[in-house]
């Protein structure tokens, strides 16, 4: 975990312990269940963890924060999120049952009472959330009207509610395409070569997408 101490130098050791198993736990699961590209299992630090991370260089999230972890996969972001804001509700979401199994089991290893798992659609999720995570899911065009109705209006962190999504590579045809349809919201653009330096984060961005 030392690129993660690298970035995170405030992490408690008990946080710090809970992502270095957490590491482990995708590592062996992977060994039986996908889910994770099997290419990435040398750089589940840097692609998976870090990468997931990079949401908190950009929202601080207050205690109490909701946060609804959309097509989370092997549990990313989500997990690492949940581990670094232990005080926030974390609900992680797929429509693929085994990973989902997966997720719940690891979320179980590493006591993280903050989390609970959903097998289904985003829609299907009961309540409402200050913030939606993703990772790469799909367009924004396509992502928006699942998840539109479940970010509450009022929120009480530094950013406005809404999305905030990892995505990678030239992302201003997608932007524009959304802007065109959903006038009523804005988005920003967050460069995460701006706080990791690694080679692999030079496309890498976070996407906020709110009610403007």
């Amino acid at each position: 975990m030392e690129m993660i101490k690298k970035y995170f130098p405030d992490l408690h050791e008990k946080q710090l312990q809970k992502l270095v198993q957490l590491e482990e736990l995708i590592r062996d699961w992977n060994t039986k269940i996908n889910v994770i590209s099997r290419k990435d299992t040398d750089q589940i630090e840097e692609r998976h963890i870090l990468h997931s991370l990079g949401i908190s260089k950009v929202a601080s999230f207050k205690p109490g924060t909701k946060i609804l972890d959309v097509g989370t996969g092997g549990g990313f972001p989500g997990l690492p999120l949940a581990i670094l804001f232990p005080e926030c509700e974390f609900a992680l979401v797929d429509s693929i049952g085994k990973k989902v199994k997966v997720v719940r089991a690891i979320a179980d290893s590493l006591e993280l009472s903050n989390v609970v798992t959903h097998t289904g659609r985003a829609e299907q999720v009961k309540g409402e959330f200050d913030f939606v995570v993703s990772r790469a899911v799909t367009r924004l065009i396509n992502f928006h009207p699942w998840v539109a109705r479940k970010i509450m209006k009022k929120g009480f962190n530094h950013l406005p509610n809404g999305i905030l999504a990892l995505k990678g590579g030239d992302l201003e045809e997608e932007i524009d395409e959304f802007e065109k349809k959903y006038p009523e919201w804005a988005v920003l653009t967050y460069d995460l070569s701006r706080y990791f330096s690694e080679e692999f984060f030079s496309t890498k961005k976070v996407i906020h997408v709110f009610r403007g």
